[in-house]
C-alpha cells in the first residue's frame, strides 16, 4: 500500500464510524446527531490531506462543515449563512473540476440541458412555498449547485455521482423549507445522500488529481505547489541521458 494512503486509513475509518453513528442517531432521534454532524466533514478533510490531496478540496469540505453547523441553528439567517457556506464549497469544487476535468463535448451539452431543465422545474415548483426572502437566494444557490454537478461529470464517474447526489440531498432540504409533506425520517435521507455526495466528490476528485499527477503525499517527496519533484539522483540520470542523446554518433 502507498505510505500516504496507509497514513490516511485511520481518518477514513473514523469518518465511516462517525457517519454510521450520525445516521443511527437520526433514526433513533438521539441528540448524538447534533454532535456527530459537525465532525463529519473535518474528518473527511483530514482524510483528503493525509492522502496528499489538493488543499482546495479540503477547504471545500470545511465549507460544508460550516454549512452543516449553521443549518443546525434553525431560522432564516442561519439558513442563508449556511447556504452561503455550501455555495463557497461548490465554488471550490468548480475550480477543482476545471483543473482536473476533461473538455466538455456533446455529452456535456446533453447533461447541461437535463440539469438546466431539472433546475427550472424544481425552482418553479418550490417558488410558491418559499418565503419571499428565500426565493432568489434558493434559486441562485440551486443554479450554482447544478453547475457544480454538471462540471463534476467531466471528471471521474465517482465525482459525477457525488454531484448528482448533492442535488438530490439539497432538493430534499428545499422541499422541507417550502413546506412540502416530508417522508418518514426525512433528515436521515437528507444526510445519507449528503454524506454519500461529499464522499464520492472527495474520492472522485482525489483520483482525478492522482491521474493528472497532482496528488502529492506526506511521504512522497512532492510539494503540493510544484507537483512532482525529481530526486537529485533522478535529475542526474536525466542529465546523463540528455548528454548521451546529443553526443555525435560514430
Amino acid at each position: 500500500m502507498n505510505p500516504s494512503r496507509a497514513f490516511s486509513v485511520p481518518f477514513g475509518v473514523l469518518f465511516g464510524a462517525v457517519a454510521l453513528a450520525h445516521l443511527g442517531a437520526l433514526l433513533a432521534g438521539s441528540a448524538v446527531a447534533l454532535v456527530t454532524k459537525p465532525a463529519l466533514m473535518p474528518l473527511l478533510a483530514a482524510y483528503v490531506l493525509t492522502r496528499g490531496g489538493p488543499r482546495l478540496l479540503a477547504v471545500a469540505l470545511l465549507f460544508g462543515c460550516g454549512g452543516d453547523t449553521l443549518l443546525q441553528a434553525g431560522g432564516d439567517l442561519p439558513f442563508l449563512l449556511g447556504m452561503a457556506s455550501f455555495a463557497a464549497g461548490h465554488g471550490c469544487y468548480l475550480v477543482l473540476c476545471s483543473r482536473h476535468g476533461s473538455p466538455g463535448g456533446a455529452r456535456t451539452r446533453r447533461l447541461a440541458a437535463g440539469y438546466g431543465a431539472a433546475w427550472l422545474v424544481t425552482v418553479a415548483l418550490l417558488w410558491p412555498g418559499l418565503e419571499t426572502g428565500l426565493r432568489v437566494p434558493v434559486a441562485l444557490y440551486s443554479l450554482l449547485l447544478v453547475t457544480m454537478a454538471l462540471c463534476a461529470t467531466r471528471t471521474r464517474p465517482l465525482a459525477a455521482a457525488g454531484g448528482a447526489l448533492f442535488v438530490v440531498s439539497d432538493t430534499l432540504i428545499a422541499t422541507g423549507v417550502a413546506g412540502w409533506p416530508q417522508a418518514p425520517a426525512a433528515q436521515f435521507w437528507v444526510m445519507l445522500t449528503y454524506i454519500g455526495a461529499q464522499l464520492l466528490l472527495a474520492e472522485g476528485l482525489l483520483r482525478s488529481a492522482e491521474g493528472a499527477g497532482h496528488l502529492p503525499g506526506p511521504f512522497s517527496g512532492k510539494s503540493p505547489a510544484t507537483g512532482n519533484v525529481p530526486s537529485s539522483r533522478e535529475r542526474e540520470r536525466q542529465r546523463t541521458a540528455s548528454r548521451a542523446s546529443t553526443m555525435p554518433k560514430p
